[in-house]
């Protein structure tokens, strides 16, 4: 059975050895998060606009409501026992309680550079599996380092829902179940919108990567050979209504109850895709979604393994950030691409039983909604468009040699790219971690500033000089670095106003800062982005979060950058092709730029 998402304490080992030392997430001062939401607002408003809000927040800060609110929210970060003030809301709001489907809205992937030494897709699979249960290991002894800032050491509590976890929709939010590690030493195996039941462990002895080569092989040739009904296509689908279908499917049957139990309590699912995916594009469609129904979507880790041998991997979002589950893939990846993985032995033991079918029992009214999930799902995925912006000209090492920081350079491209394909800069989320604190997750980085505006302005005028116009990306770099050093010491501007919003009480006047719609217009993500690297991936992915805005995911390498950049098909006539071109333009000009400066600058004495 599933334990309670608070496992209970072990000793302390290696992984979890700093949790005890780590620091609260602070609740900062009014008197410095409002100047510094004015600051954030203050490019997005004409001059009426913000002197209107000036006002309104400059009262705020002065009001008896103010002080109360920011003293209530004092006193719940100082309750004994509460790790974390956001922890509970942050959690809710944006994963447990959030209702739209998970795939595309919540979860995100990677896709994996090929893997020339494995053409056969099981062959691939069978290592990538290897890869991971090492990975596994290192987690279930807590022999795994724990992720530092340099020396600064990262929250581990995230590692606690990687393996054998899952979410399970409820009414009116969700939870995270978790299972024995110990005791639960099988994957599930998705292939053809059929799920199987592998156990790694057999008379004690880990299957080898031969062994579980074959095992993958009986599977495929099993589930080609029949059809099923694609119950996976549930777990795509809104979260009511997937909790309604859940308590229908476990209805239906005892054994119903019995196949998502042994499905839940796996380790991870691997899924053997049967498309060849083989644009950029294509590959990020298999990974961002596929076809709906070759998933278990509400588990923590699906790795995909295509039949061209490509290969990716699908995270569940609401208990687990980008950085963990980058580290696993990144460690999958140098393990297999480099040869290091441990395959264990080549000879195949005669004993193996059968891998075990996860069989559903789907009576016609589970069928009906099982039809109706699968045409919510294509809708929604066909609402989409993408693409994705593979640029080779330059990458970490040249734009250190410019001497800016890699991630504020991508983000000042992308700024220069909007304002070159809609003329004036909107509200910018790019994804900034918490995680030096104790259960510390995620804050925002506002991407816009004055800075940013006056940058992009110079660059798009003819007549400034190569000067000027570094001397403004400098300058939009620099109040960008500050801005996200802040954010990754808990004093952002948007986790405390939402503490101060939600520590008001039912019947009370809501404060004049939350009903200016400068505080809604600056909370609209007209872009959405975040930034994971590693050297093996092509690239990784996630959608947009507002319906006239874009979703833009990207990995800074040391020679490319790569771009995800998704958005709906709508009215409000957004074009992720024209987005990637004016990126790859933006980016092109800022170095040509800088190096026309440093010329005409001449040689240093």
């Amino acid at each position: 059975m599933p334990s309670a998402t608070q496992t209970a304490a072990k000793p302390a080992a290696k992984l979890f050895e700093f949790q005890s030392q780590l620091p609260k997430l602070p609740v900062p001062a009014l008197s410095e998060t409002l100047p510094k939401y004015l600051r954030s607002v203050e490019p997005l408003l004409s001059k009426e606009e913000f002197a209107k809000t000036k006002k309104i927040v400059e009262e705020f800060g002065q009001s008896a409501q103010g002080r109360e609110l920011q003293k209530r929210l004092e006193a719940r970060a100082a309750e004994p026992g509460r790790a974390n003030w956001l922890e509970e809301w942050w959690n809710d709001l944006s994963y447990m309680g959030y209702r739209d489907p998970v795939t595309p809205y919540v979860s995100y992937f990677y896709s994996y550079k090929d893997d020339k030494l494995r053409r056969k897709p099981t062959q691939r699979a069978a290592a990538i599996v290897r890869a991971a249960w090492a990975f596994r290991a290192l987690v279930a002894s807590e022999e795994l380092a724990p992720e530092m800032a340099r020396t600064t050491p990262l929250c581990s509590h995230s590692y606690k829902y990687m393996f054998n976890a899952t979410r399970i929709p409820k009414k009116p939010s969700d939870y995270e179940a978790t299972y024995s590690l110990d005791s639960n030493t099988h994957i599930t195996v998705a292939r053809n919108n059929q799920f199987f039941n592998l156990d790694l462990v057999h008379n004690g002895q880990l299957l080898s990567a031969a062994e579980i080569e074959q095992q993958l092989d009986r599977i495929v040739e099993r589930a080609d050979s029949t059809a099923a009904v694609p119950v996976g296509v549930l777990t795509a689908d809104n979260r009511d209504l997937w909790a309604d279908n859940y308590q229908q499917l476990v209805e239906s049957s005892p054994q119903n109850a019995q196949t998502l139990e042994k499905l839940q309590s796996s380790a991870f699912v691997l899924c053997l895709d049967d498309t060849k995916p083989v644009t950029r594009e294509e590959t990020h469609r298999v990974f961002w979604h596929g076809n709906g129904s070759n998933r278990w979507f509400d588990k923590s880790l699906q790795f995909i393994v295509c039949d061209n041998a490509k290969a990716g991997f699908l995270a569940e979002h609401s208990s687990m950030d980008g950085t963990p589950t980058c580290r696993l893939n990144d460690y999958v990846l140098d393990q297999t691409l480099n040869n290091k993985v441990d395959l264990g032995s080549t000879t195949v033991r005669s004993d193996l039983p059968e891998p075990e079918p996860l069989r559903f029992v789907t009576p016609p009214k589970v069928v009906r909604s099982i039809e109706q999930a699968a045409d919510r799902f294509n809708k929604t995925v066909g609402q989409h468009q993408l693409r994705v912006l593979q640029y080779e000209a330059f990458g970490k090492d040249e734009i250190k040699k410019l001497g800016i920081s890699p991630d504020a350079f991508v983000q000042m491209a992308i700024q220069l790219a909007y304002y070159k394909l809609y003329g004036r800069s909107r509200a910018t989320y790019e994804a900034a971690a918490t995680r030096k604190f104790l259960h510390g997750r995620t804050e925002t980085c506002r991407s816009v500033s004055n800075e940013s505006v006056a940058f992009c302005k110079l660059f798009e005028t003819p007549t400034a000089s190569p000067q000027d116009k570094v001397a403004a990306l400098q300058a939009a770099v620099k109040a960008h670095g500050a801005y996200a050093k802040a954010c990754s010491e808990g004093k952002g501007v948007d986790r405390h106003l939402l503490g101060l919003r939600l520590v008001l009480k039912p019947g009370e006047e809501k404060p004049g800062i939350f009903q200016d719609p400068a505080y809604a217009n600056s909370c609209h993500w007209f872009l959405s982005t975040s930034q994971l690297s590693s050297e093996h991936f092509e690239g990784w992915g996630f959608s947009e979060v507002v319906p006239d805005g874009y979703g833009i995911a990207y990995t800074i390498r040391k020679d490319a950058l790569i771009f995800h950049i998704a958005a709906m098909k709508n009215d409000f006539g957004l074009n992720s092709d024209h987005l990637a071109h004016y990126i790859k333009e933006a980016a092109t000009e800022m170095r040509a730029t800088i190096l026309a400066a440093k010329l005409a600058a001449g040689p240093k004495l």
